[in-house]
């Protein structure tokens, strides 16, 4: 498997849901999971309600995708958008997809991928149902994705269902010391809860938040190669 930063990705918005106002953060988080090859947003670009996108278009070299509403309560975008993903799919190019939507239809298109052996990263409001955000590798919120400023507040409820979650993944990875190495703890944790984010709890990453946890003890390794990084390992404190 390559390393996520070189992971080549298409990232398909539908304009129509997705909300403008997290765009910067948007792009910026995907750079985090790898090379964005592919940027588009689907939309009736004919109309007025999608000038927030208009305006961020060209700053983050976003392609334009124009569907008509042909038909009063059917929705063209969600089509256009779900036949241009399976044409990427079998072109073989790609690593993953980013699907930048709130909408329960594009389940079904990330479960397919998933079943391909691709990446799938969902993005959305806190209000998508849960069987899209299931369906993908990893779901990240877009309420969260906002300036430093406008962060928002960490969930009062986040650390009594944090515990359980945090104590299988570091079971799971634990070596016969009963140390795990971090990075491996937050594939598990993810991969049990596509919805997981540090940030819901205030945190930047999940380093950071584990460190809060007074029933996890943390030890950091160097490389013996020299490198300035550390590698980090967690073991859970004897009752």
């Amino acid at each position: 498997m390559a390393e996520p930063s070189s992971h080549r990705l298409a990232v398909l918005i539908d304009a129509d849901n997705a909300p403008p106002g997290v765009a910067a953060e948007l792009m910026t988080e995907v750079g985090r999971h790898g090379t964005a090859t592919v940027r588009r947003a689907y939309g009736d670009w004919t109309t007025g309600s999608l000038s927030g996108w208009k305006e961020r278009l060209h700053t983050h070299a976003i392609q334009p995708v124009q569907q008509f509403r042909l038909t009063s309560g059917k929705n063209a975008t969600d089509s256009a958008m779900i036949i241009d993903a399976m044409d990427m799919l079998h072109g073989g190019r790609l690593d993953g997809f980013c699907i930048v939507s709130s909408d329960s239809d594009y389940t079904r298109l990330a479960t397919r991928i998933r079943e391909s052996g691709l990446l799938v990263y969902g993005f959305g409001e806190k209000k998508t149902p849960k069987p899209f955000v299931a369906a993908c590798n990893k779901f990240i919120f877009t309420e969260f994705l906002r300036a430093p400023g406008e962060a928002p507040a960490p969930l009062a409820t986040g650390h009594a269902s944090l515990r359980p979650l945090l104590s299988k993944a570091i079971t799971a990875a634990a070596g016969d010391d009963g140390w795990a190495f971090l990075a491996v703890v937050g594939s598990l944790v993810s991969n049990a809860n596509p919805q997981f984010d540090p940030r819901k709890y205030g945190k930047k990453k999940l380093g950071d938040l584990i460190k809060m946890q007074d029933y996890v003890e943390v030890k950091s390794k160097q490389f013996s190669d020299g490198s300035p990084t550390s590698m980090v390992f967690v073991r859970l404190k004897e009752p």
